[in-house]
């Protein structure tokens, strides 16, 4: 466990703002007749965003590396089912949607593994 850095907060507020997102979405599965995820895959993203959402609380407040990985897991495994987006026909707008989430997600895991800028200890 280490104290996190500025740009590792950055990255894990981006994380909770993205898995915070996340959590209601079954709550508003898509019309019959209309093109969309499937229930299951809205179940399996409210499920990611509350798990996600609750490793970025523990990572903020220990820094415990351990919490990061999940936080990542669960973004990744969030942003691979919004993937098929790009390869169905589904309007403009939800394309733009996901790839902005896609941006967004691979900032914040990068801003959360980023090192800290602290020196290298010198072995003599």
């Amino acid at each position: 466990m280490s104290p996190t850095t500025p740009p590792q907060k950055v990255g894990l507020v981006l994380a909770g703002l993205l898995s915070a997102a996340n959590i209601p979405s079954v709550f508003f599965p898509t019309p019959e007749g209309e093109n969309g995820p499937p229930l299951a895959i809205l179940v399996v993203g409210s499920i990611l965003g509350a798990i996600g959402l609750v490793a970025v609380i523990i990572a903020w407040r220990s820094g415990n590396l351990a919490a990061i990985r999940v936080v990542a897991g669960a973004l990744i495994i969030n942003l691979l089912t919004s993937l098929p987006a790009f390869f169905v026909d589904v309007p403009a707008g939800i394309k733009l949607l996901v790839g902005v989430g896609v941006l967004l997600t691979v900032l914040a895991i990068t801003l959360m593994f980023s090192p800290s800028r602290q020196p290298a200890p010198v072995l003599d």
